[in-house]
């Protein structure tokens, strides 16, 4: 009974509040839609546009009607004064609004952010429809290139380089490869902006995507599931390139190099040498490949063969943050969980890389390409 009535009462609570809220809204007049309606007075950091009403010494005053007027002097008119030295009465101006509580009354205006925030709000437009611009590189440093755009400067990561421009350096040192960008430098290439966070100030571009129309006429001749001949042109420590035709590289990421795990792509395949891949995937006019999909799945053969709770001997090939993998056979290992250990040096010193040692199968998933197994004690 007593929450039958608390319910009731919170009923007629919320039709008594619903009725005052009506005879609120009843009462307003035009005057109360007029003050809803109109602009709102600007804020810190909102840019605004007037025209010049006086011209001083060292300070320009901009009507912002009807909120009042806006001056830029001081520190602002330093920094803007080259600018400033053109304007004339009746003129309109651009600004961003930094102060609003000025002594005098004046809502303090600066040019110098305003054309920051309005070059920012351009770049976040153009990472949005994907704007190709050709850049000129200004500078270089060891993770890639600096590169200049509209008074600001950029980033571009030696990882986000098209393959034409990746740094071909066989053993990965990055002295070398800072040694290969710097050749880049004074060149213009063609980039999108895919980072663009006026608050941090970070610019960051990419040259894969920017390609021209030659390259996607060179994509087109070739579709997923094509089996093609192709020359290895460089190694990464994510995987190899190959050349497919002039012009037209694609990526063997190092997860499509080989069914075994493949620790350093640079030791597999050297510069020059004839390679047989499978297109995986085109997107963006870049060609993914595979090496590894040529091969057949030892998972496969091994479904047919192995278990859960089966014995089997395995070599520890690896460790890593979940414990140390072991292989039964090429290409098909599972994980030795670091929980069946007291600490990672108990691991280690009780599975030695290389060495064989018996294990039993706790889980065996081989579609998923999964397995898990656990030391024979």
């Amino acid at each position: 009974m007593l929450a039958t009535a608390t319910k009731e009462s919170e009923k007629t609570r919320d039709v008594e509040d619903a009725e005052e809220e009506e005879k609120v809204v009843a009462k307003q007049g035009p005057m109360d839609e007029l003050l809803q309606s109109a602009p709102k007075p600007p804020a810190i950091d909102d840019v605004v546009e007037g025209p010049v009403i006086a011209v001083g010494r060292a300070r320009v005053f901009v009507d912002l009607h009807p909120f009042g007027t806006g001056i830029i002097y001081g520190r602002e008119y330093l920094s803007a004064r080259e600018a400033l030295k053109n304007v004339h009465i009746g003129d309109t101006i651009t600004a961003k609004v930094v102060g609003t509580d000025n002594t005098e009354g004046y809502i303090e205006l600066s040019l110098r952010e305003a054309r920051q925030a309005l070059i920012w709000n351009e770049a976040e437009t153009a990472t949005q429809k994907k704007t190709v611009f050709e850049l000129p590189v200004t500078d270089a440093n060891k993770g890639g290139l600096i590169i200049a755009w509209n008074g600001l400067q950029g980033f571009l990561p030696a990882s986000q380089l098209a393959p034409a421009h990746y740094p071909r350096v066989p053993d990965g040192d990055k002295d070398k490869i800072f040694v290969e960008l710097k050749k880049l430098v004074g060149t213009r290439i063609e980039v999108l902006i895919i980072t663009a966070n006026p608050k941090e100030q970070k610019l960051i571009f990419s040259e894969k995507g920017a390609g021209t129309s030659e390259r996607s006429s060179l994509v087109e001749k070739y579709g997923v599931g094509d089996t093609l001949d192709g020359i290895v042109t460089g190694a990464t420590d994510f995987g190899v390139f190959v050349k497919l035709e002039e012009g037209l590289e694609g990526l063997v990421h190092i997860s499509e190099m080989d069914w075994a795990l493949v620790e350093n792509p640079k030791t597999r395949y050297k510069v020059g040498e004839a390679v047989k891949v499978k297109v995986i995937e085109i997107k963006d006019d870049k060609v993914s490949l595979s090496i590894k999909a040529l091969a057949d799945d030892p998972w496969k053969a091994a479904a047919a063969k192995y278990k859960k709770d089966q014995k089997v001997d395995a070599v520890v090939i690896k460790y890593n943050k979940h414990g140390a993998l072991a292989s039964i056979e090429e290409g098909v290992a599972g994980l030795v969980h670091i929980s069946e250990f007291k600490d990672e040096p108990e691991l280690r010193a009780k599975l030695e890389l290389g060495k064989v040692y018996p294990f039993t199968i706790t889980l065996f998933e081989p579609k998923e390409r999964r397995m898990t197994l656990k030391p024979v004690a």
